[in-house]
């Protein structure tokens, strides 16, 4: 086999083992960045996005709202602002007393 074709091949292998070590490389920042997005999301999960203080859920007629025991911010999650909306006027009015008091 000429010199050539020694290098050649050399450099082929190496070009292999470092793709192979670039995709697990790439591999590990993915499962990190996941173990990190988990890790946040428990060290935040029930607390104000205002003030930082925990919140309180209140659920009233199926809809469960988070009230903060600080500043008393209210908080919806995804799709809870379309069913209050949805609400009779009189069902409206008590649904706010809950946190007017």
């Amino acid at each position: 086999m000429s010199f050539q074709k020694i290098q050649e091949e050399e450099a082929y292998i190496a070009r292999k083992e470092f793709e192979r070590k670039r995709k697990l490389e790439e591999e590990k920042q993915k499962l990190l960045a996941k173990e990190e997005k988990k890790h946040l999301k428990e060290l935040h999960r029930m607390c104000c996005p205002k003030c930082g203080m925990r919140l309180i859920e209140i659920d009233y007629k199926g809809i469960k709202v988070d009230e903060c025991s600080e500043c008393k911010g209210v908080w919806l999650d995804a799709g809870e602002l379309d069913v209050i909306s949805h609400m009779e006027k009189s069902v409206f009015d008590k649904f706010l007393s809950v946190f007017s008091g």
